[in-house]
C-alpha cells in the first residue's frame, strides 16, 4: 500500500482541478493582457479565479494578488512593506517559528540595515500577546506571524494581535501592518481575513490540492507597498509577468473546493489524526505530541519518538510505502535540527527523533490502519537496534 502522509509539503491535485486546467494548456491559449478574443478569454477565467479565491478567504476580488507561490507572497508582503515605510521606520518583529521564507527575507532586510525582533513561544508553539506588545517601537513599520505553523500546526493569536495593532494605529503610529502566512492554514480552517483584521496575508496553491508554482498575496485595501518585480503593469501593477492562466485557473478551482467542502474536510482529517496519535501514543511508550493540543490545526500531527533517529524511521516507513517528512520541506535540505522544535524547548534528542504527519483530504480510515500497523513493527525494530542505554534527555537546552 501508498499512503502519503506529507500533505504540509504538498497535496494531491484534485480532479476537478485537473479538468479545469487541461484547456488552458490547448484550446484557451490566450493571453490575458491580449484585447483580442482569446486573450479576453483567458482574462475572465483568471478573474473568476480571482473571485473564487476572494470567495475563500472573505476579501474583495481587487484585493487578491496572483504570485508564484507562498514564498513569493511572503517576500512580496515583507520587502514591500518595508521598502515601502522605510522612511517611517526599519524594525520588523516575527517569530522564532516562522516559515524560512519569512525568516530569511527577514535577515536579508537585516543586511541591509533593519531591525529584526524575534519574538519566542512557548512550550506548546504559542505566541504571547504580551511580547508583542512589548516588542513593538515607535519605528515598528511590520508584524509577521505565521496563522499556522508548518511544522506543529500551532495557530496564533492572530485575531489578538490585529486589535492591538489598530489600537496603535489608532493612537497615532499609521505605520505599523500586519502580515500573516497563511499558507498552512487557508483550506485547512476557517480563514476570513476581515475577521481576522490582518493587512496582508499568504496563501499557496499547492497546499489545497491545487498546482505547484501558484500563489495569492491578498493586501487589504488602502495598504501601501511596493513591487519586487518590474515590467508590465500586471495584477494592477503589483505584481509585473505573464500571468500563469492554466495555474490561475486550477488554484481558484481549488480555493472553490476548498471553500465548499471545508467543515467535512476538517471533521475527516481530525478524526483521522486524533486516531492516529491515540493508538500511536497508546501502543508506545516515550512518545510526545509536540505543539499545543488545542489550538492546532486538524490535520498534522508532530510526534517525538524517544531513542529513534528521526530520519531512519522516516527511511524504514517510506521502504513500506509511507511518506511523512521530518519538518519543512522547505528546510530539508538543511543539515540542522528543527528551529521550530528547538523553540519549543525540546532536547536535541527529542528534536532529533520527530517526525510529521500530516494529512490531507484524500487520505482513509484504511491508510491510517496501515501506518499504525507499520509502525508498530518499525518502532520496535528501532528501538531494539539503538545503542542509546542512558535515559532520554528532556532538559530544555
Amino acid at each position: 500500500m501508498k499512503v502519503y502522509l506529507d500533505n504540509s509539503a504538498t497535496t494531491a491535485v484534485a480532479k476537478e482541478v485537473v479538468a479545469a486546467m487541461l484547456p488552458y494548456f490547448s484550446i484557451e491559449i490566450g493571453n490575458a493582457q491580449s484585447v483580442h478574443s482569446f486573450g479576453q478569454q483567458a482574462k475572465a477565467a483568471v478573474e473568476n479565479a480571482r473571485r473564487e479565491v476572494a470567495k475563500l478567504i472573505n476579501s474583495a476580488p481587487n484585493e487578491i494578488v496572483f504570485v508564484s507561490g507562498g514564498t513569493e507572497a511572503d517576500n512580496l508582503a515583507i520587502r514591500g512593506i518595508a521598502e515601502a515605510h522605510c522612511d517611517k521606520g526599519r524594525h520588523i518583529i516575527t517569530t522564532s517559528i516562522e516559515h524560512p521564507a519569512v525568516l530569511a527575507t527577514c535577515e536579508a532586510l537585516n543586511e541591509n540595515g533593519y531591525d529584526i525582533t524575534y519574538l519566542p513561544v512557548d512550550r506548546g508553539g504559542l505566541l504571547s500577546i504580551d511580547e508583542v506588545r512589548r516588542a513593538i517601537r515607535s519605528d515598528t513599520i511590520l508584524i509577521s506571524v505565521m496563522l499556522a505553523n508548518n511544522e506543529i500546526g500551532s495557530l496564533q493569536p492572530i485575531e489578538e494581535i490585529a486589535s492591538l495593532v489598530k489600537e496603535i494605529r489608532d493612537n497615532g503610529q499609521k505605520h505599523l501592518h500586519f502580515h500573516t502566512d497563511g499558507v498552512q492554514a487557508v483550506g485547512k480552517v476557517p480563514v476570513d481575513v476581515r475577521r481576522l483584521g490582518v493587512d496582508l496575508l499568504s496563501l499557496s496553491g499547492h497546499k489545497i490540492h491545487g498546482p505547484k508554482g501558484t500563489g495569492v498575496l491578498y493586501i487589504r485595501k488602502g495598504t501601501r507597498i511596493t513591487k519586487l518585480l518590474y515590467g508590465g503593469h500586471h495584477e494592477r501593477d503589483r505584481r509585473a509577468g505573464t500571468e500563469n492562466v492554466p495555474g490561475i485557473v486550477g488554484l481558484g478551482r481549488a480555493a472553490e473546493l476548498a471553500r465548499v467542502h471545508l467543515d467535512e474536510r476538517i471533521d475527516r482529517v481530525r478524526e483521522l489524526r486524533d486516531y492516529l496519535e491515540h493508538e500511536v501514543t497508546s501502543q508506545f511508550e516515550d512518545v510526545r505530541v509536540n505543539g499545543d493540543k488545542l489550538h492546532r490545526l486538524p490535520n498534522i500531527s508532530n510526534l517525538s519518538f524517544d531513542g529513534i533517529d528521526g530520519e531512519s524511521l522516516l527511511i524504514a516507513l517510506d521502504l513500506k510505502g509511507i511518506a511523512v517528512s521530518t519538518g519543512s520541506a522547505c528546510a530539508s535540505g538543511s543539515l540542522e535540527p528543527s528551529h521550530v522544535l528547538q523553540a519549543l524547548g525540546l532536547s536535541r534528542q527529542q528534536v532529533r527523533g520527530s517526525l510529521r504527519f500530516s494529512l490531507g483530504a484524500f487520505n482513509t480510515h484504511e491508510e491510517i490502519e496501515y501506518v499504525i500497523s507499520a509502525l508498530a513493527e518499525t518502532v520496535t525494530r528501532l528501538r531494539e537496534m539503538s545503542p542509546e542505554t542512558e535515559p532520554i534527555d528532556t532538559a530544555v537546552p
